[in-house]
């Protein structure tokens, strides 16, 4: 009787417990270092969303002397760090599971210095059986006004 309920119960989409251990097993300790809180995970479409959503997550970077270059505003490298990681949470929402990728491109744009937390609104724009492409808005956490934005492409393993 397990064995049909399992078949006839939709498989879990990929969520914020997946995502957790995502972070633990996959990303590399320095990365782990950075505190990176997943807020958000949108594997599916919700009730009432904008014809143009795509799926996601948000995740949160908490303010830190060690991650800023000058004392003072958070440096680009934790930013684009920020951004890879919350892509590569995205684009396991959209594939329902992680699948092994290489970021094969990113281009981020910095709006302003930043000395608070962020959050990475991070969207897949296209996923494909080898690429995937998707852009991320870095917001200040404390008014939501825009800190950066990247567009990013990966590649399959």
């Amino acid at each position: 009787m397990g064995e049909v309920h399992r078949l006839l119960s939709p498989e879990p989409a990929f969520g914020l417990q997946a995502a957790g251990r995502l972070m633990l097993q996959v990303f590399p300790s320095w990365v782990q270092d950075l505190a990176l809180l997943v807020e958000s995970v949108e594997p599916v479409r919700p009730a009432g969303a904008a014809a143009d959503w795509q799926p996601g997550a948000t995740v949160r970077l908490p303010f830190s002397k060690r991650i800023c270059a000058d004392g003072a505003s958070v440096c680009s490298q934790a930013l684009m760090a920020l951004a890879d990681t919350a892509m590569v949470i995205a684009c396991s929402a959209a594939w329902n599971g992680y699948r092994p990728m290489s970021t094969i491109d990113q281009t981020t744009h910095f709006l302003r210095p930043v000395n608070y937390d962020i959050i990475a609104d991070a969207r897949v724009v296209r996923i494909g059986r080898n690429t995937s492409f998707g852009r991320v808005m870095l917001l200040a956490a404390h008014d939501k006004r825009p800190v950066g934005m990247v567009a990013s492409a990966y590649s399959l393993l």
